[in-house]
């Protein structure tokens, strides 16, 4: 991506707040810097919340529209109920997401720049942990699709929650077809697949037939750190060329 002309935008990658097991200082940090910065737009991969609580989703919504900027919202592994409430997890598991509905899913476009979302979640699958990631032929077919209709000059963001393919962190994905996937995705003209899960940041260029998709992963606000402090993604996009700046608390922007 060496071209440089073209407009210019910021956006910020969070993911994996998990509202029940927030980290308010965490939250404050996140909401000045929007505050102060004024991104183009907020990217959130998914847990939202800790267990799929109506009360949850309110207080993740609330904070979301807080920010007074777009927002787009991945489900994540921790927004369907949880195994020991199985009658809401198969049968009506979007029940608690009125709070925050009008930002599932959504897609958003910028000058330059379309953000398409990817579902990796399952309410259930043939393997022990079903918090781990799948993307199913519908999820890939709709975002496909999305692609399809993007115009030619624009980059091609892919929001979903699971990291299609690992990214040598401590926690893992181990997404089902996500290998498959990242290469439709690539073959379809994708840029970058923005994901969360695993509450640390990475950015991996992977290629797939003769072209370079960007696998790029953002921490935690949330208490559940792993091997870094809490964390967003700083997306710099001019032109053609993206940059990814990994924000963490306690550190000077830069």
């Amino acid at each position: 991506m060496a071209d440089v002309s073209g407009p210019s935008h910021t956006l910020f990658h969070v993911s994996d707040v998990h509202f029940g097991a927030e980290d308010p200082a965490a939250l404050a940090w996140f909401s000045a810097c929007v505050a102060a910065e004024r991104p183009d737009a907020v990217i959130m991969t998914g847990d939202l919340t800790m267990r799929a609580t109506k009360e949850e989703f309110q207080r993740g919504g609330d904070w979301l529209r807080s920010l007074g900027v777009p927002v787009t919202l991945e489900v994540g592994n921790h927004d369907i109920p949880y195994y020991w409430d199985p009658f809401r997890r198969f049968f009506s598991p979007y029940q608690r997401y009125a709070a925050v509905e009008s930002m599932i899913e959504k897609p958003l476009e910028l000058p330059g720049i379309t953000i398409v979302p990817l579902k990796t979640t399952a309410r259930a699958q043939w393997r022990w942990n079903w918090s781990k990631g799948r993307v199913s032929p519908g999820s890939l077919s709709r975002a496909l699709a999305m692609i399809k209709d993007v115009p030619k000059d624009h980059l091609v963001f892919v929001a979903a929650h699971h990291p299609l393919i690992e990214g040598g962190t401590t926690g893992t994905a181990k997404t089902r077809h996500g290998d498959s996937a990242l290469t439709a995705l690539a073959d379809a003209g994708a840029h970058a697949v923005l994901s969360g899960h695993v509450h640390d940041p990475f950015d991996i260029p992977v290629e797939r037939s003769g072209r370079e998709i960007r696998m790029i992963g953002a921490g935690t606000l949330s208490k559940r750190t792993r091997g870094s402090p809490p964390a967003f993604n700083e997306l710099r996009v001019t032109g053609q060329q993206l940059r990814t700046i990994p924000r963490t608390m306690g550190e000077a922007a830069g």
